[in-house]
């Protein structure tokens, strides 16, 4: 089925490809969500119409994504965690757990939007934060030992 698409598509195309891709495809996922348009002389002009809003609204995106990946830049958490042998946590340190840091600084950030795989060890790692197609920002994430804590009269 020959479709229009109507916004970037990872893995596909980028808006305004006209591309052939399964019935099933075209019908089940891209056509509901809006990202493509079945290709038809209607639907072609009706592309055509909506270019410069969605352009518009696209510069206004990534102006705001720039604005927060400022904020972003150089931001370096760490979590303090329970650790067995081996440095593996008796846990993880998840995309979620990076979004709720990032809220206490007042930077909200969608859990989604963040890149990272689930960080079972000590040590540190990169996550991605992926505010615009086109604006990523990296940050440090530092996972760090519980202090020990020493039992009263026990033996040191």
């Amino acid at each position: 089925m020959k479709v229009i698409l109507n916004d970037h598509v990872e893995q596909l195309g980028e808006r305004g490809t006209t591309l052939e891709v399964k019935p099933g495809f075209a019908r089940n996922y891209l056509i509901p969500k809006g990202l493509a348009y079945a290709a038809t002389a209607a639907n072609l002009a009706r592309f055509k119409e909506q270019t410069k809003s969605w352009e518009q609204a696209q510069a206004k995106e990534k102006g705001e994504a720039e604005q927060i990946a400022g904020q972003l830049a150089g931001v370096e958490l760490t979590f303090v965690r329970r650790a067995g042998e081996g440095d593996a946590l008796y846990g993880s340190v998840t995309s979620s757990d990076v979004a709720d840091a990032l809220a206490e600084r007042g930077l909200a950030v969608d859990r989604r939007r963040i890149a990272l795989e689930h960080v079972k060890r000590l040590g540190t790692f990169t996550a991605e934060v992926k505010l615009h197609r086109d604006v990523r920002v990296p940050i440090t994430v530092h996972v760090k030992p519980e202090a020990e804590k020493q039992e009263p009269g026990g033996q040191a």
